[in-house]
């Protein structure tokens, strides 16, 4: 225990994506069905003390940011509780910074407690800013909410703010700028991604898919995009718009994958580790949360776990190969 996490290509992991539930409050078409939804079973879900239990054991071997998704993380109860657990964590390298992706509902109402508790970062999904769009790409009418919930995020003071948008073939790919405009406007980063075959259906099709061209290419019609440098690790190329200050990124999963560089692993909502989205492959952890092993002798299985699903990490996603097989789990079920 205590040594870095690095697996045989010699990337280094510092961030860990924690999925607190699989639920959420909307019905994304490129995430999961409208009806018929097989939710992980409320037993297998992680406690809040099984993830600090986690967290903490991933901290020392390095981890230095816990990112809270889902599902929704705002339909977790103990939302507030868990970032003020997992914000007093320390890594070797000091404090754990605490993120979150959300569709925005409920933050006017939790986001002050979210912030004292400890959260650092905000990414909200916004596809769309058109009403009957989002109704049909949601299957909601829950646009106003999403909206309040970036006016709340704006507000608050977090910085950098991040709007993410999957960009799509004939469903947002002609309000791309209004998207930029509208983050700019909010003090905001928009960012746009590359569609990706993670939905439950298994219906992705690569032609619907708006590629990171020609998100550029839209883009350059309003704006002069600027290279930003040293990218890093962080799963988004970035440009200025009109020599700065405001951004935007385009995280080109697809057609520009950034694996060479990856950071991160994930932790399902039922406890899971994955060392890809796209992983067949995962390490189960309940077995071990759940046994009647001392906390000590928990703590090094759990670090053998992080090591062997690092271990197991291949060089890349693998989309374009012939015998690419796309999870079988949804995206709400592995975590965004």
């Amino acid at each position: 225990m205590g040594e870095p996490l690095v697996d045989r290509f010699a990337r280094v992991h510092r961030d860990l994506r924690i999925s607190l539930t699989d639920r959420c409050s909307l019905r994304c078409t490129y995430c999961m069905p409208e009806q018929g939804n097989e939710w992980l079973a409320r037993q297998s879900i992680l406690t809040l003390d099984e993830i600090v239990e986690i967290a903490t054991v991933a901290a020392a071997a390095g981890i230095t940011t816990f990112r809270l998704t889902g599902g929704e993380p705002l339909l977790r109860t103990d939302l507030v509780e868990i970032v003020r657990r997992l914000a007093a964590i320390e890594s070797p390298d000091g404090p754990i910074e605490i993120a979150m992706t959300t569709n925005g509902i409920r933050l006017p109402e939790v986001l002050p407690d979210l912030v004292a508790a400890g959260l650092a970062r905000l990414n909200i999904s916004l596809d769309t800013l058109d009403r009957e769009r989002f109704r049909a790409l949601t299957r909601r009418d829950r646009l106003d909410d999403v909206l309040d919930g970036v006016r709340a995020a704006q507000a608050s003071g977090l910085r950098p703010l991040k709007i993410n948008a999957v960009a799509m073939r004939g469903v947002n790919d002609d309000e791309l700028a209004d998207l930029v405009a509208f983050a700019v406007a909010h003090d905001a980063q928009m960012r746009f991604i590359e569609q990706m075959p993670l939905d439950a259906g298994h219906t992705w099709d690569r032609s619907s898919m708006v590629t990171r061209e020609e998100i550029l290419e839209a883009l350059s019609a309003r704006w002069s995009l600027d290279p930003v440098p040293g990218r890093g690790g962080a799963p988004a190329e970035r440009w200025r718009l009109d020599g700065g200050p405001h951004t935007v990124g385009v995280i080109a999963s697809v057609t520009a994958p950034f694996c060479g560089a990856c950071d991160r692993m994930r932790l399902t909502a039922d406890g899971q580790l994955r060392n890809c989205l796209f992983s067949i492959d995962e390490y189960d952890l309940l077995p071990v949360l759940r046994s009647e092993m001392s906390p000590g002798a928990r703590a090094e299985r759990i670090d053998r776990v992080l090591r062997n699903c690092i271990a197991g990490k291949k060089a890349g996603h693998a989309i374009d190969d012939p015998g690419f097989l796309q999870p079988a789990r949804g995206m709400n079920a592995i975590g965004g």
